[in-house]
């Protein structure tokens, strides 16, 4: 049982391993507990729809769906849910995707023990938290942008089908990815074509070139 008024944790990492080593360091401090784990990102989905949580720290490479689309949803779902992106990947395009998609932190897996609570405190604050180090970095980059008239990148596809591609490059077949997300499999065919047009790419080998490309799944 949570103490009162401790922050209750949602913790979504797919390696149990690491899942087990964050809930130690989170655990430890008494204003925050983990209530719950989930070991892709449709899974914390799921729960928070149910359970009654605050934060959510979310791992970026997740199978089903990963960190960056379950924060889509999750700030559309429970926008009274704050987020945390935990990840890896020492990376600007993650950095400014996870702020479009409603986190207030990100936090990098090597530093997780120096970072984590500070940001999951930061978080729930209602205040924004970079890891230290990258801040100078993407502030610099951010007003050059600015400066120079460039609007920050845009994704080359939408959210749905970014949903699709990565259940595709994953092998799930059309049937099994209508089921997932509730959409009938000629519709996913119909995603899956204009994927295949819209990125020029010939067949599901390319697509999951692509994805593992662009940080969806993990090679």
């Amino acid at each position: 049982m949570p103490a009162t008024g401790s922050t209750r944790i949602l913790l979504a990492d797919d390696h149990a391993l690491v899942r087990g080593g964050v809930r130690l360091i989170l655990d430890a401090e008494p204003d925050l507990t983990v209530v719950a784990e989930a070991a892709d990102g449709a899974e914390a989905v799921a729960i928070a729809r149910t359970e009654p949580i605050d934060l959510a720290v979310l791992d970026i490479s997740m199978p089903r769906q990963t960190g960056l689309q379950a924060a889509r949803e999750l700030s559309r779902l429970q926008p009274q849910v704050r987020i945390l992106i935990l990840t890896m990947y020492d990376n600007e395009q993650y950095f400014f995707e996870a702020l479009k998609a409603g986190a207030s932190g990100y936090v990098l897996k090597s530093v997780a023990d120096r970072d984590l609570v500070e940001a999951c405190r930061a978080a729930m604050r209602d205040e924004p938290f970079i890891y230290p180090g990258a801040e100078t970095a993407l502030i610099r980059r951010y007003l050059d942008r600015a400066e120079q008239g460039r609007p920050l990148p845009d994704k080359a596809i939408t959210d749905r089908e970014e949903e699709i591609l990565k259940l595709v490059a994953e092998g799930h077949t059309s049937k099994e990815i209508g089921d997932l997300l509730f959409i009938s499999a000629k519709t996913v065919e119909r995603h899956r074509a204009n994927l295949l047009q819209k990125l020029g790419l010939r067949d599901r080998l390319e697509l999951t070139r692509y994805a593992i490309r662009v940080g969806l799944i993990e090679p």
